[in-house]
């Protein structure tokens, strides 16, 4: 019986240490698993001040860094012709335009202020082809108005008892002042105006910051009024405005000044209203 005893405790035995030197060796492995760039990190952090160290280091065959102008188009004033592409505007000065009209026939007077306490410009042409001892039973009206920088503000036309041919259209000597003022204000989505204008017919546009109005006037068949101005209707509008606005923009530094006259001459690209500047805008055309 002893004999049996000790050749069943010798088996148990052997079982017992080999499960016990298994689960060591697992928890070992399972450390090993959980934090494999431990040494890795730390060799990274003893190296780092090291690599730190050397960067702080000039190197001394180095070359200085080049020395940088500043483009002059980054500080150039945006130019006004470019502000047409954007936002609507008159593209022709006030004063251009009157001389426009001149040139077609029409006998527009100069555009100068309207009176010496009014900061208002116009020029204005007025026909009287029949009148009573009270007031004209026909005649034609017309008044550019503006500021004392040139830009025009609205354009205003009153026709009283106008002359028709035989199927009741405007005489084309008349509706030569309309055709005139569509062209010089170069916004062409109002051509189309021109034929209700020639026709006597009523018509009304609001478009993209301006409008027009051709309307017979209230209680009366036989005087038409006509107006053509600017209204910003939508932030952007504004927004666009206030952007190409000179006010906001700050004069170009004397020395930026000389560089760019030594490259080339050229004109001021805004006007800053005095009479005797050029004024950009009366280079400007519809192309």
């Amino acid at each position: 019986m002893p004999r049996n005893r000790w050749f069943l405790l010798w088996p148990g035995l052997l079982i017992s240490i080999s499960l016990l030197a298994g689960i060591v060796v697992f928890y070992r492995e399972l450390n090993h698993l959980e934090d494999p760039v431990g040494p890795f990190e730390n060799r990274a952090l003893n190296k780092a001040p090291r690599s730190s160290r050397t960067a702080a280091r000039p190197d001394p065959a180095a070359p200085p860094l080049p020395l940088t102008s500043m483009p002059l188009q980054l500080i150039e004033i945006p130019k006004l012709e470019l502000a047409s592409q954007f936002l609507r505007m008159w593209r022709v000065s006030g004063s251009n335009f009157c001389g426009a009209l001149r040139e077609a026939g029409i006998e527009m007077s100069e555009w100068k202020a309207a009176s010496m306490r009014n900061r208002s410009y116009e020029c204005y042409f007025q026909r009287i082809y029949e009148r009573d001892e009270v007031r004209p039973l026909s005649s034609t009206f017309l008044k550019v108005r503006g500021d004392e920088l040139g830009d025009i503000l609205e354009i205003r036309a009153k026709i009283i008892g106008p002359t028709t041919d035989a199927q009741g259209r405007l005489a084309p000597a008349v509706l030569r002042i309309f055709e005139i003022i569509v062209k010089q204000a170069c916004w062409r989505d109002f051509e189309d105006a021109l034929a209700s204008i020639q026709n006597l017919q009523d018509v009304e546009y609001e478009r993209f910051g301006s409008y027009l109005s051709f309307m017979r006037e209230a209680g009366s068949g036989n005087i038409f009024n006509f107006v053509l101005g600017l209204k910003a209707t939508s932030d952007s509008q504004v927004r666009t405005k206030a952007y190409f606005s000179t006010e906001r923009w700050l004069q170009m530094p004397v020395m930026f000044q000389r560089a760019s006259s030594s490259g080339s001459a050229r004109e001021p690209v805004l006007n800053d209203g005095a009479s005797t500047r050029h004024d950009p805008r009366s280079s400007w055309n519809c192309g």
